[in-house]
């Protein structure tokens, strides 16, 4: 679908595909990447994009490889560039045209096509359209609402992974200069689970792998993620790793095209030849149901253990690096076959033929994304991983590890970078000793505490940087109402979307460089840096002419802002942060650990790559060592009649944005209101393929949460289950139905009913 109207909704089923990737996926790609822009200006970004000299593409976080290919992307990032680098254009006649409420009417799909942004535009109080506005006067806005809160806590400053570590240190020392440590991010809402674990079980709340980690592993596990739509260069990995003798295991609820087959576009074999099979085995896993297999896993390792004893275990490393193993053991050991078969859905054949596979790999990597995160039990379940990674030492040597893949391109900067609400006594101190101040020390705010917030009123300004805060949360009806409480919403975007749409009583929309733009500062050109999946931190310059000449980069809209709502304050030299991007790194490298030299070393081929103190035998816990967990079986309880549903991206999406309404490897086109749900339980339901229901999601509080009007098509989807695309199911999740510990939203685990639609007056 390449027009800029709404795709038609003329649902039609095709079988689901068995590869991914291959000729199709280079023409698809520039098909869509040919109706945003010239053949020439798409030739210059695809053959920037990702290289040494070039810019970091924003679509996903996964890392470069050290010899890279001149053509170094895949096809949703060449679309999601070419999405940024259209030559279409929002202007001020635009906005007069077509009101608030008129555009809140119109899909996700439809507002980002019609292009990039110009020119600051303002909603004023009971105005009915934006307004152009200049940038002295948005600022002037801006700063007197801020100084005029009676607390800085009535504020939030959220950001998504997008921005550059230049601009989030800076987010967050002008949030905490002000006076607040409210720093939502989108990292609350996919994989804060993560970090909760992480930082529980090994004291550091990151991935310890390398790319070259992943090529070496005798045995990986990839575990809820889709790799062949959400970060597809992982399939170029995962084929490197089978090509060196390694196996693969995936887990999933849904049969994922990327996971059969990869065809890589890049070779003669992924042109003519059948590709590379990736998944040696498929677990087809109940949502949810993965704390139950690896619990399992490490119980049958045990029992292993048992039966030829120090032949299964590593006792040294357990000796050495490890706490509270005599506990965990006792408990894992507990676990039957009736509760695990119950919980994953799995035959006992299926999980004793992975666990011979474990038995039989030396070096063993977990990589999981949301599929794992974005579940009640989402902490425990990767806690569980963590113990199934010590027990043989899987941790801290070549070939092994945990690796959380997370999905914007610098979602994991941004939290280096001190985008985090309880950033750790260390790093405030660090940064009050660099700028002379005391940051507040009182935890703030995340994504779904901001929520609330705005919606009992105790939160007046949301200000956005890059992201859709409104279509990326839960609760859809009460993430809007709550926006509109507020005083003024400030987003500072590149394209249109929901979120500015819905809106406070005031609000701004600041026009900023997109990733792929040129970023001159006092004559000189500038670079960002972004940190990957794996820690890598590199260099990103922008290539094309910005879009408009009245565009700022975020940096200098966060300077500016800053000094007009602060004032003048030689400890904190903005103006010269906004002037020279060196400046910023130089500050950055005395106040986050790892970044020494931060401009010379990033600069270099290649940039630089932080150490996991985990990799080099520290552990940051209480007890110095990797902490052994003891994580109770929990599940949803789905009562009969009813399924527990997952939301999902469909492929031709990035984020909350479709770029068309198909979802070409599950076989489903023209159409996003679908649900997918097993022929089985269709049956059982008294439900056919293509009946139009509701999705009604059941929740404590007594609210009835509705989608209307989806189509059934009936998939192979894992029993008890159903999958639903974002953030069209956004309104099915309760604000209140969180991660126990990461507060979380539980997006993979709503306990639904579909209803059937008759008649509609």
């Amino acid at each position: 679908m390449t027009s800029i109207d709404d795709p038609h909704d003329d649902l039609t089923v095709t079988p689901p595909k068995t590869w991914a990737a291959g000729v199709p996926g280079v023409a698809h790609a520039l098909e869509y990447a040919l109706a945003q822009t010239s053949p020439a200006r798409t030739a210059l970004t695809l053959l920037n994009i990702n290289q040494t000299k070039g810019f970091d593409c924003p679509g996903c976080a996964w890392p470069e490889p050290k010899h890279r290919h001149k053509n170094e992307y895949c096809e949703n990032g060449a679309k999601h560039i070419a999405d940024e680098a259209t030559t279409r254009r929002v202007t001020a006649d635009f906005f007069a045209e077509h009101s608030v409420a008129e555009l809140d009417g119109k899909s996700d799909y439809w507002l980002n096509q019609q292009g990039r942004l110009t020119e600051p535009m303002v909603k004023r109080p009971g105005a009915t359209h934006y307004a152009p506005i200049g940038w002295d006067e948005a600022f002037d806005l801006m700063a007197t609402t801020l100084r005029g809160l009676d607390s800085p806590d009535e504020a939030l400053f959220y950001t998504s992974g997008r921005v550059s570590n230049e601009a989030a240190f800076l987010l967050q020392l002008f949030a905490r200069a002000f006076g607040t440590n409210n720093l939502p991010d989108c990292s609350n809402m996919c994989h804060e689970s993560s970090g909760s674990a992480l930082n529980q079980t090994l004291g550091v709340g990151k991935g310890t792998v390398s790319l070259d980690d992943i090529h070496q592993a005798d045995l990986i596990f990839v575990v809820g993620q889709n790799p062949g739509t959400n970060h597809p260069r992982m399939l170029t990995a995962l084929e490197q790793t089978k090509r060196n003798g390694g196996a693969v295991i995936a887990v999933n609820p849904l049969p994922e095209a990327g996971l059969i087959r990869f065809k890589n576009p890049q070779v003669p074999r992924g042109v003519i030849g059948r590709g590379t099979e990736i998944a040696d085995q498929f677990l087809q896993i109940r949502p949810g149901g993965d704390l139950a297999l690896f619990r399992m896993l490490n119980r049958l390792l045990l029992d292993a253990e048992d039966a030829a004893p120090g032949t299964v275990l590593d006792h040294e490393f357990l000796r050495t690096q490890t706490n509270g193993f005599d506990a965990f053991a006792a408990h894992a050991r507990a676990i039957t076959w009736d509760e695990a078969l119950a919980a994953t859905g799995l035959t006992r054949a299926e999980i004793e033929q992975a666990h011979r596979r474990v038995l039989g790999a030396k070096k063993i990597i977990v990589c999981w994304a949301m599929g794992l995160t974005q579940h009640k039990h989402g902490v425990p379940t990767i806690r569980e991983i963590v113990d199934f990674l010590l027990l043989r030492g899987n941790l801290g040597r070549p070939g092994a590890g945990v690796c959380p893949v997370r999905g914007h391109s610098n979602v994991q900067g941004d939290r280096t970078m001190g985008i985090w609400e309880r950033m750790p006594q260390s790093f405030l101190d660090a940064l009050g000793a660099e700028f002379a101040f005391t940051p507040p020390t009182e935890h703030g705010l995340d994504s779904v505490g901001a929520i609330r917030a705005m919606r009992d009123g105790r939160a007046k300004v949301f200000f956005g940087v890059a992201g859709n805060f409104v279509r990326a949360t839960p609760d859809s009806a009460v993430t809007e109402a709550a926006l509109r409480r507020c005083a003024l919403t400030v987003q500072i975007s590149t394209k249109l979307n929901r979120s500015h749409t819905v809106c406070g009583e005031t609000a701004l929309i600041l026009p900023t460089l997109g990733r792929s733009d040129r970023d001159i500062q006092d004559g000189v050109e500038q670079f960002v840096t972004v940190e990957d999946s794996m820690s890598e931190v590199h260099a990103s310059r922008g290539r094309l002419d910005p879009a408009s000449p009245h565009l700022l980069s975020e940096v200098a809209i966060l300077a500016r802002l800053a000094r007009r709502t602060l004032g003048e304050n030689p400890a904190i030299p903005w103006a010269e942060f906004e002037n020279d991007y060196d400046t910023i790194r130089d500050r950055i490298s005395r106040v986050v650990p790892g970044f020494e030299n931060f401009t010379e070393r990033v600069t270099r081929p290649g940039g630089l790559r932080l150490v996991n103190p985990v990799n080099t035998g520290v552990y940051r816990t209480a007890s110095g060592k990797a902490e052994f967990t003891c994580n109770e079986l929990t599940s949803l309880d789905v009562p009969p009649g009813h399924l527990l549903l997952q939301s999902l991206r469909s492929h031709d999406q990035w984020n909350t944005i479709p770029y068309a309404a198909n979802d070409r490897y599950r076989g489903i086109h023209h159409a996003r209101r679908v649900v997918m749900v097993n022929p089985a339980d269709l049956a059982e339901l008294g439900l056919a393929d293509r009946d139009t229901v509701d999705l009604i999601s059941v929740w404590h509080d007594g609210v009835e949460r509705r989608a209307e009007n989806f189509v059934v098509v009936a998939y192979p989807a894992s029993r008890g289950s159903a999958a639903a695309y974002y953030p069209e199911t956004n309104v099915l999740v309760p604000l209140d139905s969180v991660a126990d510990i990461s507060n979380t939203p539980t997006s993979k685990g709503i306990v639904v009913r579909l209803e059937r639609v008759t008649a509609r007056a």
